[in-house]
């Protein structure tokens, strides 16, 4: 299947934007320079005047798991629909197309809009789409692009009846997934026979084709990961059950193609293993293996370490791992106890939610030294609390980079972020997102 695409020109022009006082950190030398002249001057980090806290995107790491992703993928016979929520960034959804990214995959209708303001062609909405204003938005978007593909879920039969009533103005259908999940999971119809229902409705509408089945299978998976593992393996097969009944049903009888997808940035192992295993079974329709990982492109130092399947001692042998492409950099402000320190960031700048900052290294003047034993405790509004192994550990006035944890809650505080090479300081390029 032929990658998506997008309007490269509308990518191109993220680079004429000029930086002014809304993107927080960046040098006041470089204010009316545009995106591109400041890349191009290659400033300095630590002495051009950028201003802590920062977060920095390690280009070589960037690049090294944007194609460790994309082989495997395609090692596995799998297609990559990577969700574009994670950073919200073009930028990075032109690199992932052109990859060979089949598709990327949105969550709501505002992250919709945005893609379709940069020409991407494909887009998998993994979610419900039921809004009257949103649906009447993609009826005009669909009836004036015919290169436009749109693929969403549906869980239940009511969801179904609104999407048929807001886009009966469609002059092509669009394709819709049944999504199925798991009791007290996330969205998703709770039972096989519940998502046969609503498969049903899907084929029986005017201006919905029914496309296949997907989930989520991050939304059940609980515990250590034995446990975990059986219940995604569970799941999985389940999802795969209940797209051969709709084909022996019939609801499958016009389709070119069908989707079967699955997948976050957690068990993409397990997922191949099941599609790959599932698919010399199917006799209906050409069937699309799509997998939907969106946080491998930045990784990070935190939950995604410590369950990717990638790399030495991972679940996946003989692979390579995945690096951390982001980091937090703050100033130590104040150091009010011997073993405690201050730093000028928090819950505003750097991810909370599945972890604390890790701290890495202290910059002091233009040398850094690795920050071992010394750990964050917690963060307020706009300060990290450092808690020190030693006293002479940190001095007020130096830089502290941290490790950050679950990139889908850092890029939305940061609407510009820096691009450095490989020698950690020297900026080279600049990643906008769109929140």
């Amino acid at each position: 299947m032929e990658p998506a695409r997008l309007d490269e020109d509308a990518v191109a022009a993220i680079g004429a934007e000029r930086i002014d006082w809304r993107f927080k950190g960046l040098p006041d030398a470089l204010a009316g320079k545009t995106l591109a002249e400041a890349a191009a001057a290659r400033p300095n980090l630590f002495r051009d005047g950028f201003l802590p806290p920062l977060v920095v995107i390690d280009e070589e790491a960037l690049e090294h798991n944007l194609r460790t992703m994309a082989d495997w993928v395609a090692g596995q016979g799998l297609l990559l629909a990577p969700h574009g929520k994670t950073p919200m960034a073009p930028q990075f959804y032109q690199r992932q197309l052109a990859a060979g990214a089949w598709a990327i995959t949105a969550a709501n209708a505002s992250q919709l809009r945005v893609y379709r303001a940069f020409g991407v062609s494909r887009i998998l909405l993994a979610n419900q789409f039921v809004d009257p204003a949103a649906l009447a938005w993609l009826t005009e978007q669909v009836n004036s692009d015919p290169g436009f593909e749109f693929l969403c879920w549906a869980d239940t039969v009511r969801g179904v009846e609104l999407m048929t009533e807001g886009l009966a103005g469609l002059t092509r259908p669009i394709e819709v997934l049944v999504e199925l999940g798991a009791p007290g999971g996330r969205t998703g119809a709770r039972d096989r026979a519940a998502a046969r229902a609503v498969a049903e409705a899907i084929h029986a509408s005017p201006v919905l084709r029914l496309a296949g089945a997907g989930g989520y299978e991050g939304a059940v998976a609980h515990g250590d990961v034995d446990t975990a593992s059986a219940t995604v393996r569970g799941y999985l097969r389940d999802m795969c059950g209940l797209l051969a009944e709709l084909h022996s049903d019939g609801l499958f009888a016009e389709a070119e193609r069908v989707v079967l997808t699955a997948g976050g940035s957690a068990w993409p192992d397990l997922v191949a293993e099941a599609f790959t295993g599932f698919a010399p079974t199917w006799t209906g329709p050409e069937l699309l293996a799509v997998l939907r990982s969106g946080a491998y492109l930045t990784h990070d130092d935190g939950i995604y370490r410590g369950i990717t399947p990638f790399g030495p001692g991972a679940r996946l042998a003989g692979t390579t791992a995945l690096r951390p492409a982001l980091h937090g950099w703050a100033q130590v402000t104040s150091k009010p106890e011997p073993l405690l320190a201050l730093l000028t960031s928090g819950k505003r700048d750097f991810s909370f939610d599945e972890g604390l900052p890790e701290p890495q290294l202290r910059r002091r003047g233009q040398e850094n030294t690795e920050l071992t034993g010394a750990t964050i405790t917690k963060l307020n509004d706009q300060h990290a609390f450092l808690e020190l192994r030693a006293e002479d550990q940190v001095q007020v006035g130096d830089w502290v980079r941290l490790g950050l944890s679950h990139p889908c809650t850092v890029f939305d505080k940061w609407q510009l972020l820096p691009v450095v090479a490989a020698d950690g300081e020297t900026v080279i390029d600049f990643v906008r997102t769109y929140f």
